[in-house]
């Protein structure tokens, strides 16, 4: 934490969140929602996608960009699919939305899947995934943003560095979830010339992610682009969901799961690093950090904020 940096407890920062989005016209539920998801994004330390992020959305939805009073509908469903149109308002309602509803079909047939378009964006992906893990499932989320690609651009670009969030439930250990995006490296010629199998892995995952939370979601539908909708509805989302139950005894699944993160914890931790973790512990304790002292924000983060607040009036627990 840097000295410039402030502590603010995880309640004050939804309590401010959610007034900065009533000022941006939302519904008092929806602004809850909004800022109940960024909060948490931010006490697993994703901080790119958590409040930090609310700034620029309150100015999008003041100036016409998106829609602040969205109504999600469902285009067309099974028992276990659904599409979702999120009304060009912001990605986390309809993701929010079809990730419960995907939990609940999952838990009586199996496995169930949706997707969403006609929004913008969804934010961090583990929020999703996370959802499904407390309900003993397993969780799967990408998101994509619409974009044409360029002649003149290299093929790099087609990756388009979409998120991608796999969540599995464990017992007493933290769950393993995979929080990232899919570009994981920058390009580098010289590196490329030299060891070409990172980028080529990265392309592969984006262009698939691409493929999923993007074209299956149908953000290249006619209606959704300018000049035939007035919002940025530019991103989509495809959200998977499995009971574990369906596979194995849950019981016994944490227990392997258990055995298996305890197991990688004993061993040799990577170059620079003190301890041996695999994905999600890291969060696990920043979320437990956080809530006994407060999330941590740096002087940028707390004054985008602050700016804000002061332009529409809102009080802010800052000194």
């Amino acid at each position: 934490m840097s000295q410039n940096s402030i502590r603010v407890s995880p309640e004050d920062l939804r309590q401010l969140t959610t007034a900065l989005f009533e000022k941006a016209g939302t519904s008092r539920q929806d602004a809850e929602l909004m800022a109940q998801l960024l909060v948490q994004t931010d006490m697993h330390g994703v901080f790119t996608h958590g409040t930090r992020q609310t700034p620029g959305y309150v100015r999008q939805m003041l100036d016409g960009q998106v829609n602040p009073r969205p109504t999600v509908r469902v285009v067309t469903e099974t028992r276990t699919t659904r599409v979702l149109d999120g009304d060009g308002g912001m990605g986390h309602f309809p993701c929010y939305q079809g990730t419960h509803w995907a939990v609940q079909q999952a838990k009586e047939y199996g496995t169930a899947a949706v997707t969403t378009y006609n929004h913008f964006h969804f934010g961090g992906a583990g929020k999703y995934t996370r959802i499904a893990l407390e309900n003993d499932c397993i969780g799967l989320a990408v998101s994509s943003h619409r974009f044409n690609p360029s002649p003149e651009n290299p093929v790099w670009n087609a990756s388009g560095g979409s998120p991608i969030s796999i969540g599995l439930p464990s017992g007493a250990e933290p769950d393993l979830v995979l929080d990232t995006g899919a570009t994981f490296i920058d390009w580098d010629e010289d590196h490329f010339l030299r060891d070409p199998w990172p980028f080529f892995k990265s392309l592969g995952l984006g262009a698939v992610l691409q493929g999923l939370g993007g074209i299956l979601a149908g953000i290249y539908k006619p209606e959704v682009q300018a000049p035939q909708s007035r919002w940025l509805s530019n991103q989509g989302g495809f959200i998977a969901v499995f009971d574990v139950a369906c596979f194995m005894a849950v019981d016994e699944f944490k227990k392997e799961m258990d055995r298996y993160m305890r197991d990688a914890r004993n061993m040799q931790p990577l170059p620079g690093e003190e301890r041996a973790e695999l994905a999600g512990s890291v969060e696990w304790q920043r979320e437990r950090d956080y809530a006994r002292d407060g999330i941590p924000l740096t002087a940028e983060h707390k004054q985008g904020l602050a700016d804000l607040a002061a332009e529409l009036g809102v009080d802010t627990p800052f000194e």
